[in-house]
């Protein structure tokens, strides 16, 4: 018992200062991006654009993703085999994985006709940006794979870096697609919204970045290399990615936007949320008649009667239920599937997300 704690509080310790670290290493990231290329000086106004694209876009999240890396890292390798070398490059690879978001969520905007992001306005609905925010997002994925060519390129994981950063890219891009096709928007068709669509969506556009790059990232850089390895912490991360969306859906509805920072619009989106994917399976053909009625509409009335709906098909406790399952099947999974690998990695995530209310 003694043990647990000293390395809750060892990690706390470690937590805090691998944010300021990380933190900091933007800074330099920036400069390393930006620096002016002297033979040809006219590239000064594109790399100033770079300069201002990353620094309203990278930083602001939570950036759970980037910190995941060093985080992670922590865990498979000794303290003794800890570099202030192999430090930084866990960092600079978790910045990846930040400009790997913030590429995706710039171009995502854009397609959703969103307004704001992270508490400001979306950088394509800034001033005379519009849709050059298009290249800019072009720009972001780019510096990711200068950063890797200069920080990782004469490491023995470097190629595996590169073939996992463009394969999760196309995996998100998949479930993208998948989503967009599932809602266009201003047309409502509850058949698309099925079980199975939606875990695939889920699975592809969010678990895959999100949760399997960032412990993939960390494994390779510690050496663990093998398929097999990885596909069990696949097998655990995508479960657990799954179910960090569904809770996303959950606190979309239900979330106190005073806690969660944002006010939820999946009703009027027209999203293929697990809250309407899971009404649609326990509702009457009355109320799925009304469900049609309202659902992907901008009025407050029929925001009220959705909601109204969920209440009376008892949504939170479905979600309670749903949640506590969830948590059952991880542990199994974890007890199951990472033989060789600390439990510690997966078990870190599980309490950052399992009864989060933001």
């Amino acid at each position: 018992m003694g043990d647990s704690m000293c390395n809750g509080t060892h990690n706390k310790k470690a937590l805090l200062s691998d944010t300021q670290l990380f933190d900091d290493q933007f800074e330099e990231l920036l400069t390393e991006l930006t620096e002016r290329d002297l033979t040809d000086p006219v590239l000064g106004d594109a790399l100033r654009r770079l300069r201002e694209v990353l620094e309203y876009n990278a930083p602001g999240g939570k950036r759970n993703r980037g910190l995941s890396v060093i985080g992670s890292l922590r865990e498979l390798l000794p303290p003794s085999q800890l570099t202030q070398d192999i430090v930084q490059r866990a960092l600079i690879v978790g910045w990846c994985i930040e400009l790997l978001q913030a590429f995706f969520l710039v171009a995502d905007d854009i397609m959703d006709s969103s307004v704001t992001r992270r508490g400001q306005p979306c950088w394509y609905k800034k001033e005379r940006i519009g849709l050059d925010a298009i290249n800019d997002s072009f720009l972001l994925e780019a510096s990711i794979y200068r950063l890797l060519r200069k920080h990782c390129r004469d490491q023995p994981y470097y190629i595996h870096l590169l073939e996992l950063f463009t394969e999760t890219s196309f995996q998100t891009m998949l479930g993208q697609a998948l989503d967009l096709m599932t809602a266009p928007p201003g047309h409502i068709d509850l058949n698309r919204f099925t079980t199975e669509r939606y875990k695939a969506i889920v699975k592809y556009k969010t678990a895959f970045y999100s949760f399997y790059l960032p412990v993939a990232a960390a494994m390779y850089m510690a050496g663990i290399n093998s398929d097999e390895e990885h596909n069990h912490a696949k097998h655990i991360l995508l479960e657990m990615g799954e179910f960090f969306q569904i809770q996303d859906d959950y606190l979309d509805c239900y979330g106190d936007p005073a806690v969660t920072g944002k006010i939820g619009t999946d009703i009027q989106d027209n999203k293929c949320s697990w809250l309407v994917v899971t009404a649609l399976e326990v509702m009457t053909p009355g109320q799925r008649a009304e469900l049609e009625a309202c659902y992907g509409r901008h009025s407050e009335e029929s925001i009220e009667k959705v909601k109204a709906l969920y209440n009376t098909l008892q949504m939170p406790t479905l979600y309670q239920t749903y949640e506590e399952e969830s948590y059952q099947r991880l542990q199994k999974l974890i007890n199951g599937h990472a033989q060789n690998l600390p439990h510690s990695v997966f078990l870190n995530f599980a309490k950052k997300i399992y009864k989060r209310n933001k």
